[in-house]
């Protein structure tokens, strides 16, 4: 059945379908809309992962043309596939398996190398380089998310999900392969530009092979993959280093990569299009998209670190990257099919996602950067301690995700946003109240707290966006949500980055505390080897990071509050969601 979308946040359900406040509505006597194709009986599952769905993530994207009015009461649009008669099929486990195992590929990748860092630089050195290892990589994966949700809209998601998973096995071999650490940086970002096509992909998915009232059964599905993966991922990694040597956290993706690569060439099915769908790609765009997007990633990433903020190589490359927008602006303006549409921003809902999520990405810098060193150098937690406490809310979140759609049913996709932000506002709020020394399970509540509050906040914009969208629009509007989510998480740590130097620099300039680092480069050290100062000096020290990670928290519940106010004053209250075939 075909269930109407005109009053907007409708969620199929049942016979009739229920609307956001769960009541019956009547089914509507439309074609698909414009764009809008329908899986086919045979067509595989698809999976949307939470990006940073779990902890680091995101999850699938906005999207979304106007509610349904005159135009859904017409046939169907020019180059949209017939929608299949009768009931959409469940789509078979195998792709299901497939989907999961390209987004594990994913999630696991940062957390188990990182792990390995040690026996990395032991063997290959390049100290003073090796956070390119994961720079590097973020830089491959943020930059070709619109040029992959481009893609997948041109020429179909299998073709671009295959290409990915290959390009990120090959990466993985490479990577395994390299004899210095210039080779091992390079081979970093083969597996990056992979991984981009693997996150935009896996997510736009989801909303193609799934009707919406499916949708948060697989989203819990794939936010368990990640909160999984940051769990077992270290472990792992560990063992593999420890035992089989570091080489082995890259082999580990060849099996996996393997299987998702037959799973998903063997199984997966996409509904057929017509030709006339199909447009030239933008390989201009997709060029300048990617040199500006790097240029300004590679600024954000070094900037404060490599070389201060306002020195010439900052300023160079944020002028290069504004003027490289510029040209990108022109050359999206004259494309037939652009990478970064210009409607992705005009529309309230997809622009709306966009900047609640960006706001999202950045205010997760703050649990996922600094809580491991507060546990360990304020609380005297050890790696193992500190990392369940950052756990916790990897374990809240998957469970606050499966069960939100109880309160989306009722109360709309925004306003269930909306709770969820104020009560995460109110819990990052709450750790800068905590009393120094913290006891350990006081900001163990606070994570597991925060994570329950994430997790009813992503979940109904992801569901709700792309919700709002049809077939021919999805892939772009789901690499632009991650696109600007990852974007948030980069601008987040540096300029929480910035926030935390500058207040431990105030503190260790006011010490009365004799012996106490008086530079920066010198606080890790002193960190590492607590022994090393005095007990006025140490005692300073760990002050002065618990101030640092209490502004840290004051600037997320910014980002949070940020996150509120676009909601509130940008989103529309109820997402014109689009008539699909169940």
């Amino acid at each position: 059945m075909v269930i109407s979308a005109a009053k907007g946040d409708r969620v199929g359900s049942g016979k009739n379908g229920a609307d956001a406040h769960g009541r019956g509505t009547p089914a509507a006597v439309a074609g698909p809309p414009a764009g809008k194709v329908p899986a086919s009986p045979t067509a595989a599952p698809g999976t949307a992962a939470p990006g940073t769905a779990g902890p680091t993530a995101g999850g699938p994207t906005a999207g979304g043309p106007a509610a349904a009015g005159p135009a859904a009461a017409a046939g169907p649009a020019a180059g949209a596939a017939p929608a299949a008669d009768g009931a959409r099929r469940r789509p078979p486990t195998a792709v299901v398996v497939a989907l999961m195992l390209n987004m594990a590929l994913v999630a696991l990748d940062s957390t188990i190398v990182s792990t390995a860092v040690p026996q990395i630089v032991g063997d290959l050195g390049g100290f003073s380089v090796f956070t390119w290892l994961f720079s590097g990589y973020l830089l491959a994966v943020t930059v070709t998310l619109p040029v992959y949700g481009s893609l997948s809209d041109t020429l179909g998601r299998k073709p671009v999900l295959l290409f990915g998973t290959a390009l990120f096995l090959l990466g993985s071999v490479l990577c395994a392969s390299a004899w210095n650490m210039a080779a091992l940086i390079a081979f970093r970002i083969v597996q990056g530009l992979g991984g981009g096509a693997l996150q935009s992909t896996v997510q736009t998915l989801a909303a193609d092979l799934y009707p919406l009232r499916d949708r948060p059964r697989i989203q819990a599905r794939m936010t368990t993959v990640w909160a999984s993966s940051s769990l077992i991922g270290p472990a792992l990694g560990g063992v593999l280093a420890a035992c089989a040597g570091w080489r082995w956290t890259f082999l580990i993706n060849v099996p996996l990569a393997g299987l998702a690569l037959w799973l998903t060439a063997r199984h997966l099915v996409e509904p057929v299009r017509s030709p006339g769908r199909r447009g030239p790609v933008d390989w201009a765009g997709a060029l300048g998209v990617f040199a500006c997007g790097g240029l300004l990633l590679f600024a954000l990433v070094q900037g404060g670190v490599a070389w201060p903020w306002l020195s010439a190589p900052s300023l160079g490359l944020l002028g290069a990257s504004a003027a490289l927008a510029a040209v990108v602006v022109r050359i999206e303006r004259r494309a037939a099919r652009p990478i970064l549409p210009g409607w992705v921003w005009r529309r309230r809902t997809i622009a709306a996602v966009n900047l609640a999520l960006g706001a999202l990405g950045l205010l997760m810098v703050a649990p996922m950067v600094f809580v491991p060193t507060y546990a360990q150098s304020v609380l005297g937690l050890g790696p193992v301690g500190a990392g369940f406490v950052t756990a916790l809310m990897t374990l809240s979140w998957p469970l606050s995700a499966a069960l939100c759609q109880h309160v989306y049913r009722r109360i709309g996709f925004r306003d269930t946003a909306v709770l969820g932000m104020s009560l995460a506002a109110v819990v990052l709020f709450a750790f800068t109240l905590l009393p120094y020394p913290a006891r350990p399970w006081q900001p163990a509540l606070v994570m597991l707290l925060l994570g329950a509050a994430l997790g009813l906040f992503q979940l109904p914009l992801i569901v709700g966006v792309q919700s709002t969208v049809g077939w021919a629009e999805r892939g772009t509007t789901t690499a632009s949500v991650l696109f600007c989510r990852t974007v948030g998480q980069s601008v987040g740590a540096a300029l929480l980055g910035a926030v935390a130097n500058a207040t431990v620099a105030a503190r260790l300039a006011d010490s009365p505390a004799a012996g106490s680092p008086e530079r920066l480069d010198d606080v890790s050290r002193a960190l590492a080897e607590p022994g090393s100062l005095a007990p006025a000096a140490s005692d300073h020290l760990r002050s002065a990071v618990a101030a640092a990670v209490d502004h840290i928290f004051l600037g997320a519940t910014a980002a949070a509050v940020a996150a509120l106010l676009v909601l509130l004053l940008v989103a529309p209250r109820r997402f014109p969601v689009l008539p699909e075939q169940e």
